[in-house]
């Protein structure tokens, strides 16, 4: 079973660092720090460590007794034992503050981790002077920070506990989604059949899949008859029905619901392990997650301005309450280390980082694969999309689109002549066969056998089916044959032709009956994905390479109101540009080759995930199943991540600014003084209410 691999990569901004586990591992080239695959197990025995060794740092200290009025357990050197736990915290659970934000300022990038570094050193600096010169004899303050700096470490340590386990909470879906694939598969020979490691199967072999299993590999069914779940990886919850030659899934299920009619699948292996839909789909979804947004990068500047907004203001801070000269060199170095503590952009680090994990796992099993994310985040700002026809809002192949019941017939019922037909062209491999057949069954229609059947080579076929004898062909062979044809019949035999479709015609002794209108059938979600777009405000159109009769045909059953047709492959990326230079930001759904130049202009691309390689290529965001309404779902997921993120980013930024004037002590005249200790707990809550936000995303 494929496991989530979880790293240690501690948030440097580039290089080699440390992480609390004391090894050295590589880098990412982050300005701000990346903890996606950070273990928070790790940390949380840090903070179990620190809490420890917290303890006693805060019960023998001086200040805390005089605060608190006891008195401490007293013996030989007590009094040094603050000093003792707040040097071993500084050196085994600080290191990995001290070591990354040392990575930082190196790396001319300073942000978060240097401004926690900055702060633990001068808290150590100064009271390990103290205790020094206390030791022999000297007396320069009359407080130190040991207690502040332990409880310091601890709460920022606790403070990444919370934020690696919301990180790696939202990461780990995807691990949720490997587990999904089973150990094991039921490999059958000749012979027999027996279980085998999922890794050990190939291509080529054949695998039963029982109902209610997980579909282990990627294969085509040779044998069997059953309805597959595939919401995992298209989204969509209707069951999908698989036959003879249909294309399954690795980790799709074989439905076991006591309602439907059950049955076991015997597939034949196309792909395995990493080769597998599923396993591109993941690898895919893992690079998208480790890639940069524009927020992401603004969030990385903002990180980097607090550092030196942080810095200049402990200088201020220093030189106001030194030329001032009412307090004591204590009371400055506190506020100078509360100013450090509170300005450090530990929740800026969290609040896109987060919310890109989420959105990425979250979108994967919505049928959405977001293959570049500067470009999901334009979709929340688009103004128009554009849809290819073929493929795309249509499926792309020849199916039954209209019956109409010819005007001097007896028929009176289009399942009747639909019935006819069927039983006709039953059996013939011919594609208006198979699509007359198809729709019959589709509509649940029962038909009989036909016998004395006689192809009419290029214009039709004939057959008797009871004592009815049948003849079905195109307009033309009724001409050749002197079968009349009713003016209106004619006329909408005419408009079906100058659409793009193709019309036979059902003649029951000599006399016609029906008409059948065959055409690239529309997809069952499109017009609500074109109403959708529209309420949104979306502008949708139709830019395709079809005859104008066609798209304009289509066009008019989705009310599609603006149509490009006739249009080539190149001239598709300039009719793009040139709504572009409008200023309008524009997006693209297309499955073929010809739409790859399209795709690669517009400002946000689509591709269908059953259309071609190229396309998905020049795509930024993959529509896993062939669903249109997969856009409406794409546009607004964006728009909901983009207020997430600039919420997270207003918060997190916002209070930093803020917060340091309250910690500079300009509100001491209120009452109102934060210790470097109350300043970490703030800025750990700040953290708390980014994460909180952005896990409002999984609803």
């Amino acid at each position: 079973m494929a496991q989530t691999q979880v790293g240690h990569e501690c948030c440097a901004t580039g290089g080699e660092h440390q992480h609390p586990d004391g090894h050295a591992h590589a880098g990412h080239d982050h300005s701000g720090h990346d903890h996606s695959h950070h273990d928070p197990n790790m940390f949380k025995k840090q903070v179990l460590v620190a809490s420890l060794l917290t303890v006693p740092a805060v019960y023998f200290s001086h200040t805390v007794q005089m605060l608190l009025g006891y008195q401490a357990l007293s013996f030989p050197f007590s009094n040094y034992i603050p000093a003792l736990a707040g040097t071993v915290l500084f050196f085994l659970s600080g290191r990995v503050f001290l070591t990354t934000g040392w990575q930082e300022i190196k790396a001319k990038q300073p942000g978060m981790m240097a401004l926690i570094a900055m702060a633990l050193v001068v808290s150590f600096a100064y009271s390990l002077f103290l205790t020094i010169a206390e030791l022999f004899g000297f007396q320069f303050g009359h407080m130190d920070f040991w207690w502040e700096l332990a409880t310091l470490i601890t709460i920022m340590l606790v403070g990444h506990w919370i934020e690696m386990s919301a990180v790696m909470g939202a990461s780990n879906a995807l691990g949720q989604l490997k587990s999904l694939l089973p150990d094991t598969a039921v490999l059958l020979t000749s012979k027999s059949q027996q279980n085998v490691p999922v890794s050990q199967i190939q291509v080529g072999d054949e695998i039963l899949v029982s109902p209610g299993s997980i579909i282990p590999v990627d294969g085509i069914v040779v044998s069997g008859n059953a309805k597959v779940n595939e919401s995992m990886l298209t989204g969509e919850a209707a069951l999908v029905d698989k036959e003879d030659g249909s294309t399954v899934f690795a980790g799709t299920v074989n439905s076991a619901d006591s309602d439907l009619k059950l049955g076991s699948l015997i597939i034949q292996a196309t792909g395995t392990g990493t080769n597998t839909a599923f396993s591109q789909i993941l690898k895919l979804v893992e690079e998208a997650q480790k890639s940069k947004s524009k927020t992401q990068r603004l969030a990385d500047r903002a990180a980097g301005w607090l550092f030196y907004i942080a810095l200049v203001s402990a200088v201020f801070t220093a030189a106001f309450w030194m030329i001032n000269g009412t307090q004591s060199a204590d009371f400055v170095l506190e506020r100078i280390v509360t100013v450090l503590v509170i300005a450090c952009p530990h929740a800026l680090g969290l609040a896109i980082p987060l919310v890109t994990s989420i959105t990425t796992a979250k979108a994967a099993t919505s049928g959405l694969l977001i293959r570049n994310r500067q470009m999901f985040e334009q979709a929340a700002k688009l103004h128009a999309v554009l849809f290819d026809k073929t493929g795309t809002l249509t499926e792309g192949k020849r199916g039954v689109t209209a019956i109409r019941l010819a005007n001097k017939g007896s028929l009176k019922d289009e399942d009747k002549a639909l019935a006819l037909a069927a039983a006709v062209e039953f059996g013939s491999e011919h594609s208006i066969a198979k699509a007359i057949v198809e729709a019959a069954n589709r509509r649940n229609i029962k038909f009989g056998k036909a016998k004395d059947f006689e192809a009419l080579a290029g214009k039709g076929v004939s057959a008797s089916v009871g004592k009815t004898k049948v003849l079905i062909g195109s307009p033309a062979l009724l001409v050749e044959r002197n079968i009349r044809m009713e003016v209106v019949d004619l006329v909408w035999a005419d408009q079906a032709t100058n659409s793009g479709s193709t019309v036979v015609c059902i003649v029951i002794d000599d006399v016609l009956e029906a008409l059948i209108k065959l055409g690239d059938v529309i997809r069952p979600t499109a017009a609500e994905a074109v109403y959708q777009l529209q309420t949104a405000r979306i502008r949708v159109g139709m830019l395709t390479g079809d005859a104008r009769g066609v798209a304009d045909h289509v066009a008019k059953e989705l009310n599609v109101t603006e149509v490009f047709a006739e249009a080539l492959p190149w001239q598709k990326a300039s009719i793009i540009k040139d709504l572009q230079s409008e200023g309008a930001v524009i997006g693209f759904v297309g499955d073929g080759v010809n739409d790859a130049p399209a795709l690669a202009q517009a400002d946000v691309s689509f591709a269908i995930g059953a259309g071609t390689n190229v396309a998905i290529e020049s795509a930024g965001i993959v529509l896993i199943s062939d669903d249109p309404g997969a856009v409406v779902r794409a546009v607004k997921l964006s728009r909901r991540v983009r207020a997430k993120s600039l919420q997270n980013l207003w918060w997190a930024a916002g209070y930093n600014i803020l917060a340091i004037p309250l910690a500079a002590g300009l509100f001491m005249p209120l009452g109102l003084v934060l210790t470097p200790a109350l300043g970490a707990v703030l800025m750990s809550l700040s953290t708390l209410i980014v994460a909180i936000n952005a896990q409002t995303l999984r609803k």
